[in-house]
């Protein structure tokens, strides 16, 4: 029998010495990632279970230290260096995501309790083409992912707002991970043409701890991180763009600007597969969503955004890039009137895109094709949607189609998706396949059916309007009553597909 004074301790067991092993460590769990669709599987597989995907597991790592708040206690330290350098608490810090981060759990209140905060602030970036597409300018406290193909524009388009916004008194942090800092002061000399920015400063590192210790010297109001690829932290097992790398910093950066008030800007490229910054998770975090799209051979950019918590999807920004940087084109796909022969195959639109009425060129071709194997081929419109316009010519205005090629495209880079434009789509196709054509001054709105009528479109009136400003002098639209035809303009009503041909001249 064992005595009273000697005791049997299990494995795991704790004595009043202390615990059994005091010397164990957090263990490091090898973990791999599918950088499509950022699903997590235990080990490395062909095809991920998830997405589908062929070969995109890529291996990482977890440290069990890692689940901790990597930014406890950031409000206190961001408003504390506040008031050491005199300023006021950054914009939209409040006081119950102060305590949630000091580590006081938030309290559950009534959905109709008056808030303490205000409304968030809007900060205008005095490029009015991105105004438009934030839906009035960039809101405090929120974090806004712009991407697009390397080489598009991206930089510019951001040192160009960092420079607009300091010149306004916004305090802005630029930080480049990807050139050095004196490489972004020659850029910024190109594109500001001498003009001084006093609130604009420059940073030019990667490590993520260096970089919100500057932001919290520094305290600006707009922070702009290009680009999010080459951004890591040093206590995370994984190179820079990896999908860890990517998912720990992007969430380490919206927690910063939900905590301090600091609007951010991330810039990040789009990939051969067409991903935003590798995985689309980055679309998740963050409150906004912008995609910088165009031809770089071409000068026309257009900016659109995917997702927008504080405003509208709708809106699209257009620019040209010139040797002074990006020019803003508020009448930019806004086709003006010319005069000379008519071409066949191309009609114009009055399309809308959000508030704006944007006049897009529709362009087809028919060419000799094969029947059973006729290629349909669209740019910049629905191809469904061009499939069934081809259907209703063919039925409905007794056009051989089967055996011809079409290739349709909208002219300038805009996608043009609305069924506003079927009506000129159409008379693009008919025209181009009949060789006649509609006058250079003429455009063509409206819907068109399965039964081959033409249907009335919503603002029908700032379609035409805006068509005369440009110099239309002739319309075709769908018969409507009350329709008052602009100053200078006659317009023509159509109910059918096949009064709308005999237009064509």
């Amino acid at each position: 029998m064992r005595s009273a004074g000697s005791m049997l301790f299990l494995p795991g067991s704790r004595s009043g010495a202390g615990p059994r092993y005091p010397h164990r460590v957090a263990k490091t769990r090898t973990t791999f990632v599918c950088r499509t669709c950022g699903a997590f599987q235990p080990r490395w597989m062909g095809k991920c279970p998830d997405c589908g995907s062929w070969d995109t597991l890529e291996e990482s790592r977890l440290d069990a230290a890692a689940a901790k708040d990597p930014q406890r206690g950031l409000a206190q330290a961001w408003t504390a260096a506040a008031a050491t350098m005199g300023g006021d608490e950054p914009s939209g810090a409040s006081q119950e995501l102060i305590e949630a981060i000091a580590g006081a759990p938030p309290q559950a209140e009534p959905i109709d309790r008056p808030s303490a905060d205000p409304a968030p602030s809007r900060l205008p970036t005095g490029i009015g083409e991105l105004d438009r597409v934030l839906g009035g300018g960039i809101v405090a406290g929120s974090a806004a992912l712009v991407g697009g193909d390397p080489g598009i524009g991206k930089s510019t388009l951001m040192l160009q707002g960092a420079a607009a916004l300091a010149r306004k008194g916004v305090r802005t942090l630029y930080v480049t991970s990807e050139e050095s800092a004196e490489q972004t002061r020659l850029r910024f000399s190109r594109l500001a043409g001498g003009e001084p920015a006093p609130d604009l400063f420059v940073l030019a590192d990667t490590n993520l701890a260096r970089i919100v210790e500057q932001a919290r010297r520094t305290l600006p109001r707009v922070l702009v991180i290009d680009s999010i690829q080459m951004i890591y932290k040093a206590d995370l097992d994984a190179s820079p763009g990896s999908v860890a790398q990517l998912r720990r910093c992007c969430t380490e950066l919206v927690y910063l600007a939900k905590a301090s008030g600091v609007a951010i800007l991330l810039v990040g490229h789009v990939t051969k597969d067409g991903a935003l910054a590798g995985p689309r998770l980055l679309e998740h975090l963050v409150d906004c969503v912008l995609y910088f799209e165009g031809d770089r051979h071409h000068a026309h950019r257009v900016i659109r955004a995917v997702k927008n918590r504080f405003g509208t999807t709708l809106e699209i920004g257009l620019f040209e890039m010139t040797d002074r940087g990006l020019r803003e084109l508020p009448d930019a796909a806004g086709v003006a009137a010319e005069a000379g022969p008519a071409r066949p195959g191309s009609v114009v639109v009055p399309a809308m895109s959000g508030t704006r009425c944007l006049l897009v060129e529709m362009q087809a071709l028919t060419a000799t094709g094969f029947l059973g194997a006729a290629k349909r081929k669209a740019s910049g419109v629905d191809p469904n949607r061009l499939a069934m316009l081809i259907a209703v010519l063919e039925q409905h205005a007794g056009l051989r189609l089967a055996d011809r090629d079409v290739f349709a495209s909208a002219v300038g880079g805009v996608r043009v998706v609305e069924p506003a434009a079927d009506l000129a789509l159409a008379l693009a196709i008919a025209g181009s396949h009949l060789r006649r054509s509609l006058p250079r001054t003429a455009a063509a709105v409206g819907e068109v059916g399965l039964g081959g009528e033409v249907r009335p479109v919503s603002n029908l009136d700032q379609r035409l309007r805006e068509a005369a400003r440009l110099g239309y002098t002739a319309a075709i639209a769908p018969a409507m009553k009350g329709l008052r035809a602009p100053k200078g303009m006659d317009v023509v009503g159509v109910r059918s597909i096949g009064e709308a041909m005999d237009q064509l001249a």
